[in-house]
Protein backbone atom coordinates (compact mmCIF):
# COMPACT_ATOMS: atom_id res chain seq x y z
CA UNK A 1 0.00 0.00 0.00
CA UNK A 2 0.75 3.64 -0.51
CA UNK A 3 1.03 6.90 1.28
CA UNK A 4 0.60 10.35 1.04
CA UNK A 5 1.75 12.66 3.61
CA UNK A 6 0.75 16.18 3.63
CA UNK A 7 3.43 18.52 3.93
CA UNK A 8 2.90 21.53 2.58
CA UNK A 9 1.54 23.78 4.95
CA UNK A 10 3.23 26.87 6.25
CA UNK A 11 2.58 26.26 9.91
CA UNK A 12 1.82 29.77 10.14
CA UNK A 13 0.63 29.54 14.00
CA UNK A 14 3.49 27.99 15.03
CA UNK A 15 5.52 30.81 14.20
CA UNK A 16 8.59 31.88 14.82
CA UNK A 17 9.71 28.23 15.28
CA UNK A 18 8.48 27.53 11.38
CA UNK A 19 10.32 30.59 10.42
CA UNK A 20 13.20 28.23 9.38
CA UNK A 21 11.60 25.40 9.36
CA UNK A 22 8.50 23.48 7.94
CA UNK A 23 5.82 22.13 10.53
CA UNK A 24 6.55 18.21 9.74
CA UNK A 25 10.39 18.62 10.40
CA UNK A 26 9.73 20.14 13.69
CA UNK A 27 11.48 17.96 15.94
CA UNK A 28 9.21 15.90 18.27
CA UNK A 29 11.57 13.60 20.67
CA UNK A 30 14.63 15.08 19.17
CA UNK A 31 13.82 13.77 15.64
CA UNK A 32 11.19 15.35 12.77
CA UNK A 33 7.61 14.63 13.28
CA UNK A 34 7.89 13.68 9.74
CA UNK A 35 10.28 10.86 10.47
CA UNK A 36 8.35 9.52 13.17
CA UNK A 37 5.19 9.42 10.53
CA UNK A 38 7.05 7.89 7.82
CA UNK A 39 8.19 5.11 10.60
CA UNK A 40 4.69 4.48 11.91
CA UNK A 41 3.29 4.25 8.57
CA UNK A 42 6.09 1.78 7.99
CA UNK A 43 5.17 0.03 10.81
CA UNK A 44 1.81 -0.23 9.19
CA UNK A 45 3.40 -2.00 6.41
CA UNK A 46 3.23 1.19 4.28
CA UNK A 47 7.11 1.72 2.22
CA UNK A 48 6.05 3.90 -0.68
CA UNK A 49 5.13 7.83 0.32
CA UNK A 50 4.24 10.63 -1.99
CA UNK A 51 5.27 14.07 -0.33
CA UNK A 52 4.06 17.59 -1.14
CA UNK A 53 5.96 20.46 -0.14
CA UNK A 54 5.56 24.53 -0.31
CA UNK A 55 7.61 25.91 2.61
CA UNK A 56 10.79 25.47 2.77
CA UNK A 57 10.99 22.48 0.80
CA UNK A 58 14.34 21.68 0.80
CA UNK A 59 14.83 21.24 4.34
CA UNK A 60 12.56 17.90 3.81
CA UNK A 61 14.40 17.01 0.58
CA UNK A 62 17.98 17.42 2.16
CA UNK A 63 17.22 15.60 5.13
CA UNK A 64 14.78 12.34 4.18
CA UNK A 65 16.91 12.30 0.49
CA UNK A 66 14.92 9.23 -1.66
CA UNK A 67 13.91 7.77 1.90
CA UNK A 68 16.24 4.85 1.90
CA UNK A 69 18.01 5.54 4.91
CA UNK A 70 14.57 5.18 6.83
CA UNK A 71 13.54 1.87 4.32
CA UNK A 72 11.35 3.47 2.48
CA UNK A 73 10.71 4.85 -0.86
CA UNK A 74 10.11 8.66 -0.75
CA UNK A 75 8.70 10.86 -4.18
CA UNK A 76 8.35 14.62 -3.48
CA UNK A 77 5.41 16.77 -5.64
CA UNK A 78 6.76 20.37 -4.94
CA UNK A 79 3.79 23.01 -4.94
CA UNK A 80 4.33 26.47 -6.27
CA UNK A 81 0.73 27.20 -4.93
CA UNK A 82 -0.98 25.47 -1.98
CA UNK A 83 -3.29 23.53 -3.31
CA UNK A 84 -5.20 22.37 -0.44
CA UNK A 85 -5.29 18.77 1.37
CA UNK A 86 -7.58 17.11 -1.77
CA UNK A 87 -5.85 19.44 -4.28
CA UNK A 88 -2.12 17.86 -3.18
CA UNK A 89 -3.10 14.61 -3.36
CA UNK A 90 -4.91 15.34 -7.09
CA UNK A 91 -1.73 16.05 -8.76
CA UNK A 92 -0.13 13.11 -7.83
CA UNK A 93 -2.97 11.10 -9.36
CA UNK A 94 -0.55 8.87 -11.25
CA UNK A 95 0.89 7.12 -8.13
CA UNK A 96 -2.15 5.44 -6.61
CA UNK A 97 -3.50 2.85 -8.54
CA UNK A 98 -5.22 0.70 -5.47
CA UNK A 99 -6.12 1.99 -2.42
CA UNK A 100 -4.15 4.23 -0.51
CA UNK A 101 -3.63 6.45 2.77
CA UNK A 102 -3.71 10.21 3.21
CA UNK A 103 -1.98 11.27 6.35
CA UNK A 104 -1.58 15.12 7.29
CA UNK A 105 1.61 15.90 8.26
CA UNK A 106 1.53 17.72 11.21
CA UNK A 107 -0.22 14.85 13.20
CA UNK A 108 1.53 12.62 15.81
CA UNK A 109 0.39 9.25 16.75
CA UNK A 110 1.83 5.86 17.38
CA UNK A 111 -1.12 4.13 16.38
CA UNK A 112 -1.16 1.15 14.18
CA UNK A 113 -3.26 2.04 11.43
CA UNK A 114 -3.68 -1.83 9.70
CA UNK A 115 -6.73 -2.01 11.60
CA UNK A 116 -8.41 0.97 10.22
CA UNK A 117 -7.08 -0.33 6.83
CA UNK A 118 -8.84 -3.68 7.14
CA UNK A 119 -11.83 -1.83 8.11
CA UNK A 120 -11.79 0.15 5.20
CA UNK A 121 -11.83 -2.61 3.09
CA UNK A 122 -14.67 -4.42 4.98
CA UNK A 123 -16.68 -1.62 4.86
CA UNK A 124 -15.99 -1.29 1.02
CA UNK A 125 -16.69 2.18 0.74
CA UNK A 126 -14.79 5.23 -1.45
CA UNK A 127 -13.74 6.46 1.97
CA UNK A 128 -12.80 5.52 4.87
CA UNK A 129 -12.03 8.78 7.69
CA UNK A 130 -9.82 8.05 10.84
CA UNK A 131 -12.06 9.38 13.66
CA UNK A 132 -10.48 10.67 17.50
CA UNK A 133 -12.85 12.50 20.50
CA UNK A 134 -11.98 16.13 21.53
CA UNK A 135 -12.36 18.21 24.37
CA UNK A 136 -13.45 21.54 21.40
CA UNK A 137 -15.31 20.07 18.60
CA UNK A 138 -16.09 23.55 17.28
CA UNK A 139 -12.10 23.98 16.13
CA UNK A 140 -12.52 20.43 14.20
CA UNK A 141 -14.36 18.73 11.74
CA UNK A 142 -16.56 16.43 13.43
CA UNK A 143 -19.20 13.33 12.52
CA UNK A 144 -22.19 11.99 13.13
CA UNK A 145 -22.18 7.87 12.80
CA UNK A 146 -24.63 5.07 12.42
CA UNK A 147 -24.58 1.89 13.82
CA UNK A 148 -22.35 0.17 11.22
CA UNK A 149 -19.83 2.66 11.69
CA UNK A 150 -20.93 5.25 8.46
CA UNK A 151 -20.54 8.40 8.79
CA UNK A 152 -23.97 9.91 8.20
CA UNK A 153 -22.93 13.81 8.74
CA UNK A 154 -20.11 16.21 8.80
CA UNK A 155 -19.77 19.36 9.77
CA UNK A 156 -16.24 21.18 9.96
CA UNK A 157 -16.03 23.70 12.66
CA UNK A 158 -19.32 24.52 13.49
CA UNK A 159 -20.16 26.76 15.85
CA UNK A 160 -19.42 25.99 19.53
CA UNK A 161 -23.81 25.68 20.22
CA UNK A 162 -23.85 23.54 16.99
CA UNK A 163 -21.69 20.72 17.63
CA UNK A 164 -22.99 17.61 18.12
CA UNK A 165 -20.47 15.18 18.65
CA UNK A 166 -17.13 15.44 19.92
CA UNK A 167 -15.34 12.78 17.31
CA UNK A 168 -13.20 14.39 14.94
CA UNK A 169 -11.59 14.19 11.78
CA UNK A 170 -8.16 13.10 12.62
CA UNK A 171 -6.69 13.45 9.02
CA UNK A 172 -5.77 10.33 8.34
CA UNK A 173 -8.15 8.57 5.78
CA UNK A 174 -7.90 5.34 3.31
CA UNK A 175 -8.99 5.95 0.29
CA UNK A 176 -10.15 4.50 -3.33
CA UNK A 177 -7.89 5.77 -6.60
CA UNK A 178 -11.52 6.34 -7.62
CA UNK A 179 -11.90 9.40 -5.39
CA UNK A 180 -9.67 11.28 -7.42
CA UNK A 181 -12.03 11.70 -10.45
CA UNK A 182 -13.94 13.82 -8.23
CA UNK A 183 -11.02 16.66 -7.09
CA UNK A 184 -10.87 19.28 -9.95
CA UNK A 185 -7.33 19.35 -11.39
CA UNK A 186 -4.38 22.46 -10.68
CA UNK A 187 -6.64 23.87 -8.10
CA UNK A 188 -7.39 24.29 -4.63
CA UNK A 189 -9.26 21.89 -2.86
CA UNK A 190 -9.79 20.35 0.76
CA UNK A 191 -10.93 17.00 2.25
CA UNK A 192 -13.20 18.44 5.08
CA UNK A 193 -14.34 21.58 3.04
CA UNK A 194 -15.07 19.99 -0.13
CA UNK A 195 -14.90 16.57 -0.67
CA UNK A 196 -16.44 14.51 2.05
CA UNK A 197 -19.56 16.82 2.40
CA UNK A 198 -19.94 15.81 -1.49
CA UNK A 199 -19.55 12.47 -1.23
CA UNK A 200 -22.14 12.36 1.54
CA UNK A 201 -24.52 14.67 -0.29
CA UNK A 202 -24.21 12.43 -3.35
CA UNK A 203 -25.42 9.47 -0.56
CA UNK A 204 -21.84 8.01 -1.49
CA UNK A 205 -20.79 5.48 2.15
CA UNK A 206 -18.05 7.07 4.36
CA UNK A 207 -16.99 4.92 6.86
CA UNK A 208 -15.80 6.14 10.00
CA UNK A 209 -12.78 4.40 12.17
CA UNK A 210 -12.06 6.50 15.81
CA UNK A 211 -8.48 5.52 16.64
CA UNK A 212 -8.26 4.25 20.22
CA UNK A 213 -4.18 5.68 20.71
CA UNK A 214 -3.47 9.23 21.12
CA UNK A 215 -3.71 11.42 18.74
CA UNK A 216 -1.74 15.41 18.81
CA UNK A 217 -2.16 17.61 16.23
CA UNK A 218 0.99 19.58 16.76
CA UNK A 219 -0.70 23.32 14.76
CA UNK A 220 -0.49 24.98 17.62
CA UNK A 221 2.57 25.78 20.06
CA UNK A 222 0.77 24.19 23.27
CA UNK A 223 -0.15 20.82 21.33
CA UNK A 224 3.40 20.75 19.88
CA UNK A 225 4.97 20.62 23.18
CA UNK A 226 2.10 18.07 24.77
CA UNK A 227 3.66 15.97 21.96
CA UNK A 228 7.18 16.64 23.11
CA UNK A 229 6.00 15.49 26.43
CA UNK A 230 4.41 12.76 25.47
CA UNK A 231 7.63 11.09 23.87
CA UNK A 232 9.52 11.83 26.64
CA UNK A 233 7.28 9.60 29.21
CA UNK A 234 7.43 7.11 26.40
CA UNK A 235 11.08 6.60 26.46
CA UNK A 236 11.47 7.19 30.50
Amino acid sequence: MKAMILAAGEGRRLRPLTNHLPKPMLPVGGKPLLEHIIINLRHSGITEFAVNLHHLPQAVTDYFGDGSRLGVKLRYSIEDRLLGSAGGVKRVEDFFDEPFVVYYGDVFTLADIRPMIAHHYRSGVLATMGLYPVPDPWNRGIVEMDAAHLITRFVEKPAPEEAFSNLANAGIYVLEPDILSRIPADQPFDFGRDVFPALLADGQRVAGYVIGDTLIDIGLPEKYEEANLLVQRLER
